[in-house]
């Protein structure tokens, strides 16, 4: 059975639409957390790296099929989870906790 022969196309992108904005804006609070204490000896590096990874490359996809939506959501949050990334670098390095 497709899915789209029982939701309609409008309803679908709406879902969709959804998903890329509560998938990027969670990565925020863990963002913000991470900035203001200054520590991010919770965050795993090899998760962080892997994810970013993963997005990089959903990224080129999104490109590659010429979709607005993914090329956006995954453009957001490769930027949200590098800074993470990028704290989470800064902060073992300069032996934070």
């Amino acid at each position: 059975m497709n899915i789209s022969n029982v939701i309609p196309h409008w309803a679908l992108n709406w879902i969709g639409s959804a998903a890329a904005i509560s998938t990027t804006v969670s990565f925020l609070p863990q963002l913000i957390h991470v900035w203001r204490r200054k520590c991010a000896k919770d965050i795993s590096l090899v998760m962080f790296l892997l994810f970013s990874f993963g997005l990089a490359c959903w990224l080129i996809y999104g490109i590659g099929i010429g979709s607005p939506p993914i090329i956006a959501a995954n453009t957001i949050t490769l930027t949200l989870a590098l800074t993470i990334l990028a704290l989470k670098l800064r902060y073992d390095k300069n032996g934070e906790q």
